[in-house]
């Protein structure tokens, strides 16, 4: 049944005939598939984003964002999924950024793949900042008030701040809700090429397929892979059903604690502040996004703007741009080329650090001894521990001798214990018939919880705190959903 459902489909959309990946078995593991899950995370956020969009007033901004919450039918459970659909992207794009950094993924002929990712983060943080300034409360008017800041303390500058912020500080946001659209229809732009380019040159074989770069299969090599219908599609749905869940489970969970520590507040808490001229404002701590975190303790540095900017935001941009052209080696091994993976290591170090430092100690001036005993040791221990890990010998990744060497050693395996490979292959075949088995049973027992949980969902209340309930079922209903295609793509494909 599925197979006519399938092949009806690819003959209907004319499948074959795409251009897309053909994909070998051993790809079907997330870290082959973080671009995916980034994407994912793009559209459910595109998504609940247009849903806002069509209730949002931004002349009344904080007012506009508390009807949505209190008044909108399951509007707070679209409003705190949005905002941690954009975390999620965050997170994820920086996992699927530096992942592909020490895997050498940016090196020819994947520059240009690489260059508009990373184009694509840096929007994707603009984007995530400004739709945070949307909510108007008083956390988001101290970010842009620090934005402003920044900007106007660049010289020639400051006449750019009316018309990137419009007149915020009487909560009237029609500007920072034009440039936050504007820059998602720039990411949707950017994430076409990415995807066909990355569709064009497949995903990054492993090491023990391609130790050098160029590292793409053949055209002999990729014609045996499977094709991208219906196998990718269905592994790729289910990814999308399991981040679409967590998506919603987690911030309307997260929306029944109270009395959260401050310190967790940037990072956990869904829910809007005070708004900016309240009473309760005074006695609030602000925070810009726990995105900007970094950036936010980095200005804490130095009183020059400039500085600031070049240390903080130019040289890493540049850098990350320029790290095709600068690593010029055929080497994908991080050890082989050890000065851009120690690289890469202090920037995760340092952007972990100064986020918490940002966090602890927000707005407190560090004076530069202070700086030099915080960034030094982590350089130190980089520079020492590369230095005295020894790169792997030449030839450890080839694949060619790897194969030969297997295929001899089971040769004699077979010609001296002709009846081992028989029991142990009936071994194999018996257990994985027992794997798929208990799969088929897991999915028939998730089938059922998610009707279960679909028949109920619509009894709980649409306002008012307990509609954050839906949002958590819903999402349930989601990852359960997601975790039964991922049974079945197990069942079906797996040899």
């Amino acid at each position: 049944m599925s197979d006519r459902v399938s092949n009806w489909f690819k003959e209907r959309l004319g499948l074959d005939d795409l251009p897309f990946f053909r994909t070998p078995d051993y790809m079907y593991k997330v870290n082959f598939w973080l671009g995916a899950l980034v994407a994912s995370a793009f559209i459910y956020t595109v998504i609940s984003g247009l849903i806002l969009l069509l209730y949002y007033n931004p002349d009344e901004g904080y007012q506009s964002t508390q009807f949505i919450i209190q008044h909108v039918p399951y509007g707070s459970v679209v409003l705190y999924s949005h905002l941690y659909g954009a975390y999620a992207m965050i997170i994820l794009a920086y996992v699927h950024m530096f992942r592909n950094y020490f895997a050498g993924a940016y090196k020819r002929p994947r520059e240009l793949l690489w260059i508009i990712g990373v184009l694509m983060l840096v929007l994707t943080l603009g984007t995530a900042f400004l739709g945070y300034s949307l909510i108007g409360d008083a956390l988001a008017t101290s970010a842009v008030d620090v934005g402003a800041g920044i900007v106007s303390s660049v010289p020639g500058l400051s006449s750019f701040v009316p018309i990137l912020f419009g007149n915020y500080d009487a909560g009237q946001y029609e500007r920072v809700l034009a440039l936050h659209i504007i820059f998602a229809a720039l990411i949707g732009v950017l994430f076409v090429f990415h995807f066909f380019l990355a569709e064009h040159y497949g995903m990054m074989p492993s090491r023990k397929e391609k130790s050098k770069a160029p590292a793409v299969y053949t055209k002999e090599e990729w014609m045996k892979f499977n094709p991208w219908w219906p196998r990718n599609f269905v592994y790729m749905i289910s990814l999308v059903f399991l981040t679409w869940g967590f998506i919603l489970v987690i911030p309307n969970a997260l929306a029944y604690l109270s009395g959260l520590p401050q310190q967790l507040n940037p990072f956990l808490n869904p829910k809007p502040a005070p708004p900016p001229n309240s009473p309760a404002a005074a006695h609030i701590t602000t925070y810009p996004p726990w995105f900007f975190l970094f950036l936010y303790k980095m200005a804490d540095f130095t009183s020059n703007v400039t500085v600031f900017l070049l240390f903080s935001s130019i040289i890493p941009l540049v850098y990350l741009i320029l790290v095709p052209f600068l690593d010029r080696s055929p080497e994908l091994h991080p050890l082989k080329r050890k000065v851009f993976t120690g690289i890469g290591i202090l920037m995760i170090t340092y952007l972990i650090q100064n986020t918490i430092w940002g966090d602890l100690t927000p707005g407190v001036p560090i004076p530069f001894k202070q700086q030099v005993i915080a960034f030094l040791p982590p350089a130190v221990i980089v520079a020492i521990g590369m230095y005295l890990l020894p790169s792997p010998k030449e030839g450890s990744n080839n694949n060619t001798s790897t194969q030969v060497t297997q295929q001899t050693n089971i040769t004699k395996m077979i010609n001296n214990f002709p009846s081992l490979p028989i029991k142990a292959l009936g071994k194999v075949e018996v257990s994985m018939e027992r794997k798929k088995t208990l799969a088929e049973i897991l999915i028939s027992i998730l089938f059922i919880m998610a009707v279960i949980l679909t028949a109920q969902i619509w009894t709980i209340p649409s306002t008012g705190p307990a509609s954050n309930l839906f949002g958590i079922d819903l999402g349930l209903i989601f990852i359960m959903l997601g975790e039964a295609i991922s049974l079945y793509h197990y069942v079906v494909y797996k040899k």
